[in-house]
């Protein structure tokens, strides 16, 4: 008689996490230690991570909370808006490996501000934001006999990272040095190109000093 494979039991920590030097487009690689928890090899790892920004877990300098009033409002307020906010989710294909491993999950940033999360990490000065990354997917692994098998990784696999805000600040300074994004209604740029040809401005800048001051 066959005896049962013993599904896999997995064990996840992030480790690390800096900025893709050469990337085509600003992103953060996470270093994701996987255990197979007792040893043993596994073939592969079909892996789907949600990142969410635990936002309650940190303090906030007044600066900060005056950046973040349009995602969770006045600062009395906080004890009751302030939420955890979903960053992003993602899929990795780990390959095989014998007892543990250290994967690469790269995750693409972006500039708009229009997205939550990228509103919640420019407008942070310094400290840590507290991560939360959730698993789930199919994990692949050899039976008695050799054959192929699968399991579910259920969404309870979950673990923690405090990643540096200097961190995210500085891929997106690779990327956009100096500069910040700020997406308009086409029919607004339209606008702003017709007052910038009317007042002879020769750069963008030049048109949002106009405006501000008035000109």
């Amino acid at each position: 008689m066959a005896t049962a494979a013993v599904i896999p039991s997995l064990g996840f920590a992030v480790q690390d996490a800096a900025r893709v030097e050469y990337a085509a487009a600003p992103t953060l690689r996470f270093a994701l230690h996987i255990e197979r928890v007792g040893g043993g090899p596994i073939r592969s790892i079909l892996l789907d991570t949600q990142i969410q920004i635990a936002a309650r877990r940190r303090s906030y300098e007044d600066a900060d909370r005056d950046k973040l009033f349009d995602l969770f409002g006045r600062r009395e307020d906080w004890g009751t808006t302030l939420r955890t906010l979903l960053w992003t989710r993602t899929t990795l294909v780990v390959p095989p490996f014998e007892h543990d491993t250290v994967a690469d999950l790269d995750i693409p940033c972006t500039y708009d501000l229009d997205v939550v999360a990228s509103r919640y990490f420019d407008a942070l000065g310094d400290g840590e934001v507290p991560l939360e990354f959730l698993f789930s997917g199919s994990v692949f692994y050899a039976g008695p006999e050799g054959a192929l098998q699968t399991a579910r990784i259920s969404w309870e696999q979950e673990a923690e990272y405090r990643l540096p805000v200097r961190v995210w600040k500085e891929t997106m300074e690779g990327h956009f040095p100096g500069t910040a994004w700020l997406r308009l209604p086409k029919r607004s740029y339209d606008r702003l190109c017709a007052y910038k040809a009317r007042s002879a401005l020769a750069s963008w800048d030049d048109v949002v000093d106009g405006l501000l001051e008035g000109r």
